[in-house]
């Protein structure tokens, strides 16, 4: 559970919250790094699929779209179960491995919508992030409390479009992708400080670098699915 962020090292003196302050920029930076690497990845391989059509007739035209879809739900599973027994290597393998499975699964909107509107939303989705993971990690405030409220709306959400699978109503999508976009939006800033409360816990080198490794993680899944979410409100389909 995340508490308020600067708790932990308000007792020490000046000179010790100084060099806190330094190693945590440098831990940050290293799992922004990471998102980023990821998401450029991800989107690279999308693209490059979308563009082959033996590709996508591969993928989605026989039964390896099921693999595509499901093979990145196994490797989170796996990081989350597995992260403090396996090397820092092999956490690092993993992420690179989810990133590319992700653009494989993600080339299918480069079907539905136009490609200046997937870079319209792209750009909406990271303001967006930008400035709410900003909030999660300059703010004062212990964000805490978010948590049990963001999860029941994500569980609310993943309810919604199971149902919506049969239901087929685009006035039920309408407000699965709202609500969707405010609970990851809000998803960003809470999992923004607990990040940065995961860095106040120490470690030595190899758990802080598969502490990167998860917080990027969060991050990149806060930033897909924000991202998906606007893309389903403001997305101009082909």
């Amino acid at each position: 559970m995340a508490i308020g962020p600067d708790r932990k090292y308000m007792t020490r003196g000046q000179a010790d919250v100084a060099q806190i302050d330094v190693g945590l920029r440098q831990y940050m930076l290293g799992v922004y790094n990471y998102m980023g690497g990821g998401l450029a990845l991800t989107g690279i391989i999308a693209y490059l699929t979308a563009s082959s059509e033996t590709m996508m007739q591969a993928i989605f035209g026989t039964g390896l779209a099921w693999l595509v879809i499901l093979a990145p739900l196994g490797i989170v599973f796996f990081l989350n179960f597995r992260i403090h027994k396996m090397s820092f290597a092999t956490a690092q393998m993993s992420f690179w491995a989810y990133a590319a499975l992700n653009g494989l699964a993600f080339s299918f909107i480069f079907m539905l919508y136009t490609e200046t509107s997937i870079a319209r939303v792209f750009f909406i989705t990271g303001a967006t992030f930008a400035a709410m993971s900003l909030y999660g990690y300059t703010t004062k405030r212990d964000l805490t409390g978010w948590g049990s409220f963001l999860f029941m709306g994500l569980i609310g959400i993943i309810i919604a479009m199971v149902v919506n699978m049969f239901l087929a109503s685009s006035a039920l999508q309408f407000a699965i992708s709202v609500i969707g976009v405010l609970v990851f939006t809000g998803l960003t800033a809470y999992d923004t400080q607990k990040i940065k409360e995961n860095y106040y816990e120490g470690d030595d080198g190899q758990i802080m670098g598969k502490k990167t490794i998860m917080g990027a993680l969060s991050l990149y899944l806060d930033f897909i699915n924000l991202f998906l979410m606007m893309l389903r409100l403001f997305g101009n389909r082909e």
